[in-house]
C-alpha cells in the first residue's frame, strides 16, 4: 500500500540518523527527490499536497537508504555532485568535490578575469572530477584551461564532465611532467592535491572507504605532492603568474615555508567560509 511521501521522509531520516549520517533529513530529502526525479522544491510541494510514493519507487528508495546508512557517499547514490553552478557526474574511482573548494577556485577565477591577456591560460594539476577546471572554463569563457589527471578512473569521470566544453583540454598523465609545451606562458596554476598525512586516516567512512587513496594521502606530512607542484608551477607560470593550492587547515605555515624556500613571492594563506585556513596563493618571481 502506497505511503505518503512525508511519512517515507520521516522513516528514512530516522534510519539515517540512527546510522550516524551527519545530515539525515537533507540526505533523505535528496534521495527521495532523486528517486522521484524531481527537485527539492518540487518534493516539498508534493508533500504539501499529500502525494503518495508508489511501491516500485518506495522499494528503490529503501535500497538507497540502506546503502546510505552503510555510509556509501550520497553523491555515489545519486551519481551527481554540485559544485558552484555545475552538476558533476561522480562515482567510485573519483574524489567527490567538496564545498570548501568552491572558495579556493575563486582565487583562480579572479586572476583570470583580471588578466590583461585576451585569452589567459590556466592549468588544473590533478583535476579529479574536473570540478576546478570546469569552473574556470565556464565562468571565464575567454580563458584557455588545461587539466591533467593521472588516474585512469578519475580521468574517465573528468572526460565525461568536460564533454563539449570547447575552451578546456584534458590529458591523462603525470602532473610533474604535463604541459611542457606551455612552459613559461601560463597565467594561473591551481591544484587541490592529496594533502592528508599517510597516518591521519579520515574518520568519516564516506571518505575513508570510498574516496580514492591517491586523491587523499600525500606522504608523511601530507605535502609531498605540494613540493612537486611548487617546482612544476614555477616552470609553467610566467613571471607574476599565480599559484593556488588547497590544503588542510593546519598546513598553511608549512606550505608557505616550502614556497618561500623555492623562491615564490607574496605567499599568503586564506580562510574558507568556516574560518579555517584552506588555500595558499603565491606569485612566480
Amino acid at each position: 500500500m502506497p505511503l505518503l511521501i512525508s511519512a517515507q521522509l520521516r522513516v528514512a531520516a530516522q534510519l539515517l540518523a540512527d546510522a550516524g549520517v551527519p545530515d539525515p533529513l537533507v540526505d533523505a530529502e535528496l534521495l527521495i527527490a532523486h528517486v522521484l526525479r524531481m527537485g527539492r522544491g518540487e518534493l516539498q510541494a508534493a508533500m504539501v499536497r499529500g502525494d503518495d510514493i508508489a511501491d516500485p519507487d518506495a522499494e528503490r528508495l529503501a535500497s538507497l537508504i540502506e546503502r546510505r546508512a552503510a555510509r556509501e557517499p550520497l553523491q555515489h547514490l545519486t551519481g551527481t555532485a554540485a559544485f558552484r553552478h555545475l552538476e558533476l557526474a561522480v562515482g567510485p574511482g573519483v574524489f567527490v568535490p567538496r564545498p570548501e573548494t568552491e572558495t579556493v577556485v575563486q582565487f583562480a577565477i579572479d586572476a583570470l578575469m583580471e588578466s590583461a591577456s585576451a585569452a589567459p591560460t590556466a592549468i588544473d594539476l590533478g583535476t579529479g572530477s574536473g570540478a576546478i577546471a570546469l569552473a574556470m572554463a565556464t565562468e571565464v569563457p575567454h580563458a584557455r584551461v588545461h587539466a591533467v589527471e593521472r588516474s585512469a578512473e578519475a580521468h574517465a569521470w573528468a572526460a565525461r564532465n568536460m564533454r563539449g566544453v570547447e575552451n578546456l583540454a584534458l590529458v591523462l598523465g603525470d602532473l610533474a611532467t604535463a604541459f611542457d609545451e606551455l612552459r613559461g606562458t601560463v597565467d594561473v596554476v591551481i591544484s587541490n592535491p592529496p594533502y592528508v598525512p599517510d597516518d591521519a586516516v579520515p574518520r568519516d567512512p564516506e571518505v575513508r572507504l570510498h574516496d580514492p587513496a591517491a586523491a587523499l594521502y600525500g606522504g608523511a606530512d601530507g605535502l609531498d605532492v605540494v613540493r612537486v607542484i611548487s617546482r612544476r608551477a614555477q616552470e609553467l607560470l610566467h613571471s607574476g603568474g599565480l599559484l593556488v593550492l588547497e590544503h588542510g587547515e593546519l598546513q598553511g605555515a608549512a606550505i608557505r615555508d616550502i614556497l618561500g624556500a623555492d623562491g615564490w613571492r607574496a605567499a599568503a594563506t586564506h580562510q574558507d567560509l568556516t574560518r579555517r585556513d584552506r588555500a595558499t596563493t603565491a606569485l612566480r618571481p
